[in-house]
């Protein structure tokens, strides 16, 4: 959150141009898209315990960098530099992540427990996204921006460094938590080589990666200059909403209903299975877009309705993204699913970075009300991918498990 999100507020706050934020902020997702490299050698070297407990280490040390780097000169050059840094920490912490959350739960529990998890993303861009934006609002006018911000990288680096701490004597230590290979270090490369071999010799493989790249074409691009919108003074067609509001609007009610989506979409697909809800999930997922066209061509200034137009289309990417999440634990099954997982997450964020890099250019080229339309139109590659897939019938059901 902090590297994605939290680092386009930063940067709007000290005058970056929404093209330079969104280009140089996208290819800060070039780590989660490469991991699938270097993502086996979590299976094969080390616990899984071990790398989430070191990464928690190394990214509490990154933000107070970033703090660091604030009010100084060419602060945007350096700034980038450790948040780059900080993105390879929170990339291979993902793949460790994920694998103890596939090696603690069966496929059932899986399902079931999407929902939950998800919530505990929510809560960390809640207080990512809302709690240390509104924190920065307040602290702007009597500091100063830079300064404002640079408290703010301190504070979080000092709670992240307690929360390593607190991880590295309670978190558990699961029998099947181990190195493939058993601690031996022969046939590293063999096992390396064999777990992408494995992978992309999946029956319709270029579906697979068709669905993972273009699921979210749309809100890869809204995503980037939601923030920046909000925070544009009117003449710019933005809403000229104060970073405290960002904080509230986008950072809390928004993922309020971010997460009450993606508890709903859990609960559905455990109960009817994903085939059957993955066009109603790309459907609620979408549409709700148009409140952007909305608040572009009229630039309501109505506290209420931005809250609310807000809350729904993030009720319906929450909802529509859980179909997401399922549909790369049903590709990662088998073998090596920590490794598979990995390999579908790195496809999932170059979908996001791609799109990213350019949506900033093109809103510059043609403005707030026609790109929120463009986002529209976006959408429709979405929707061919979905109907592309083939997943089992009942696939995600309760039942189907026990």
């Amino acid at each position: 959150m902090m590297v994605m999100t939290v680092s386009v507020i930063l940067y709007k706050k000290l005058d970056i141009s929404n093209a330079d934020i969104a280009l140089y902020t996208s290819w800060l997702y070039l780590p989660w898209v490469i991991k699938p490299l270097w993502s086996p050698f979590i299976d094969i070297i080390k616990t899984k315990r071990r790398w989430i407990v070191m990464m928690q280490l190394f990214i509490g040390a990154a933000l107070a960098g970033v703090a660091l780097t604030i009010p100084v000169p060419n602060f945007f050059q350096y700034s980038l530099a450790v948040f780059w840094l900080m993105a390879f920490s929170s990339a291979t912490h993902d793949i460790a992540a994920d694998g103890f959350y596939l090696l603690g739960l069966n496929e059932s529990n899986q399902a079931a427990y999407i929902g939950v998890r998800s919530t505990f993303y929510r809560i960390a861009m809640i207080a990512g996204q809302g709690g240390l934006v509104v924190l920065a609002g307040t602290l702007e006018p009597v500091l100063g921006i830079a300064r404002a911000w640079s408290i703010t990288f301190y504070a979080i680096a000092a709670f992240f460094l307690i929360l390593f701490l607190y991880h590295r004597f309670v978190l558990p230590y699961p029998v099947s938590d181990k190195s493939t290979l058993g601690g031996k270090t022969k046939g590293v490369f063999s096992e390396f080589a064999r777990t992408f071999v494995l992978f992309f010799r999946r029956k319709d493989i270029w579906i697979i990666l068709l669905f993972l790249i273009f699921y979210r074409f749309a809100e890869a691009q809204l995503v980037k200059l939601v923030s920046p919108f909000l925070l544009d003074v009117r003449e710019k067609g933005g809403l000229g909403l104060s970073t405290s509001d960002v904080g509230i609007v986008y950072g809390t009610v928004g993922i309020l209903a971010l997460t009450a989506g993606g508890l709903l979409g859990g609960y559905v697909i455990s109960k009817k299975g994903l085939r059957k809800w993955l066009w109603p999930m790309i459907i609620i997922m979408n549409v709700p877009d148009l409140v952007f066209v909305y608040l572009s061509q009229f630039q309501s200034s109505g506290f209420l309705l931005i809250n609310s137009a807000i809350a729904l289309e993030q009720f319906g990417y929450g909802f529509g993204f859980t179909a997401y999440l399922m549909y790369m634990i049903y590709v990662s099954q088998g073998e090596h699913k920590t490794a598979h997982y990995a390999i579908c997450t790195g496809f999932m964020a170059l979908g996001m970075m791609l799109p990213g890099m350019i949506s900033g250019g093109i809103q510059e080229l043609i403005g707030y009300r026609h790109f929120f339309i463009w986002v529209i139109i976006s959408t429709i590659p979405g929707f061919i991918v979905a109907a592309l897939v083939k997943i089992p019938e009942g696939f995600g059901m309760k039942k189907e498990f026990t």
